[in-house]
């Protein structure tokens, strides 16, 4: 057995220990393509593994990174610790900045769980001009981020000609919402030529093998408004993504599926079942979905519950939204708000899929609360950080309860 073989073997058992389930379970998913496991061969330290696809718990990933406005590493490294802290399953690397390379590499250096990026961000932080940019440049920075240690990509590969096309004769509402959608759709339509990530797809899947990269075909063309979901646009892109699914198990690599968006209740379902179609059951990695335009301030909410529907209706992982979403850089309480809230709806989905370990959880939550348990409360709790603050807030009584409803509590003996 190889060195890599190995490596690979102990993280799975890891991961069986944590997800409840056999070996063989994680192995047969993974190798039907059903199943990915992001974690690159030098992230040998790793303490957080995960599996994400068809038969395991719901994930949720927490966006970091800074922006040309506010690039600080420490900020960074700040919020990858508080989302670790609330229950994030991985953390993706969005900087888009001068400083990408110091951030990500201290964020490496430092995240427990999976790190992914976006390398089309980091190209265009390299360059003065997207149109400028030739198609090796795209190339060499994701060998350079896998040469690093990231374990899942989001590579735009589903943005063509004919996808641009598509676009130009639309008449979307929201436009192009995607920021590595927007960049590759500008390099197309101004030199117009061929995606370079497309047109040299099999050069990045022979670096992702290498490496052992998870590549999460990114939805660049995802609808920004409900108005716009489901729309001939974002369909002729996944089709685009069905192909390219077919690639990368071909070549022997990780693939996930990236998804909408902005996605109302009643059009979240067909969103599920096609991208499973489209792509044969690859894992499915949406953002929110988020169930109406007008929850600025509060998107946390609205992504949470467009992601408890579609997970139930089979979503694998979910981006979570933070209440900063189409205002402002997120901060670290933004990040705390957003993981959880995510959680919740992953951990509300895996009930409804009947996942034993979530169902015994709740059970024994429900038992800690007839019994006024705080301590276990507080340790079954989602994120435990209310609680807490409610001890150091309140007194809780000698005879437990709380401040709702003191000595009338209808779990004491009145």
């Amino acid at each position: 057995m190889s060195q890599k073989e190995s490596f690979m073997k102990e993280i799975i058992r890891k991961i069986a220990g944590f997800e409840g389930v056999s070996e063989s379970e994680i192995t047969g998913k993974v190798k039907s393509g059903r199943a990915v496991i992001p974690l690159n061969f030098q992230r040998k330290d790793i303490k957080k593994p995960t599996v994400i696809g068809e038969g395991f718990t719901v994930k949720v990933n927490a966006n970091i990174g800074g922006s040309p406005d506010i690039e600080d590493a420490g900020s960074e490294l700040e919020k990858l610790q508080v989302s670790v802290k609330a229950g994030a399953d991985t953390v993706m690397d969005l900087t888009i900045g001068k400083k990408w390379e110091t951030i990500l590499r201290k964020v490496l250096k430092s995240s427990p769980v999976p790190v992914g990026t976006v390398p089309v961000y980091a190209v265009v932080c390299e360059e003065n001009s997207v149109a400028g940019i030739n198609g090796d440049e795209f190339i060499d920075i994701i060998r350079r981020q896998a040469e690093m240690g990231v374990d899942f990509m989001t590579i735009h590969a589903g943005i063509t000609k004919k996808t641009v096309e598509v676009y130009d004769s639309s008449d979307r509402l929201g436009g192009i919402v995607s920021r590595g959608g927007k960049l590759l759709y500008r390099w197309i339509s101004e030199n117009k030529k061929e995606n370079p990530l497309y047109e040299y797809f099999d050069e990045i899947l022979d670096i992702a093998k290498k490496h052992n990269v998870t590549i999460s075909l990114g939805d660049g063309m995802r609808p920004g408004a409900i108005e716009d979901a489901s729309d001939e646009v974002q369909f002729s892109e996944l089709d685009t993504l069905g192909e390219l699914t077919r690639r990368c198990r071909d070549a022997g690599v990780g693939v996930m599926v990236e998804g909408p968006g902005h996605v109302p209740l009643n059009k979240i379902e067909e969103n599920v079942l096609r991208e499973k179609e489209v792509t044969d059951g690859a894992p499915f990695y949406v953002l929110g979905p988020l169930t109406t335009d007008i929850g600025a301030g509060y998107d946390h909410i609205t992504g949470a519950i467009g992601g408890a529907f579609a997970a139930y209706k089979g979503a694998d992982f979910l981006c979570y939204v933070t209440p900063a979403e189409h205002m402002h850089l997120p901060d670290s309480n933004d990040v705390i708000d957003g993981v959880v809230a995510s959680k919740i709806a992953a951990h509300s989905a895996d009930i409804a899929r009947g996942n034993k370990s979530a169902l015994e959880r709740d059970r024994k939550m429900s038992l800690a609360r007839k019994n006024l348990d705080w301590e276990k409360m507080r340790d079954l709790a989602i994120y435990p950080g209310p609680l807490e603050e409610t001890f150091k807030k309140y007194k809780i009584r000698e005879d437990r309860a709380c401040t709702m409803c003191g000595e009338y509590c209808a779990l004491l003996d009145l």
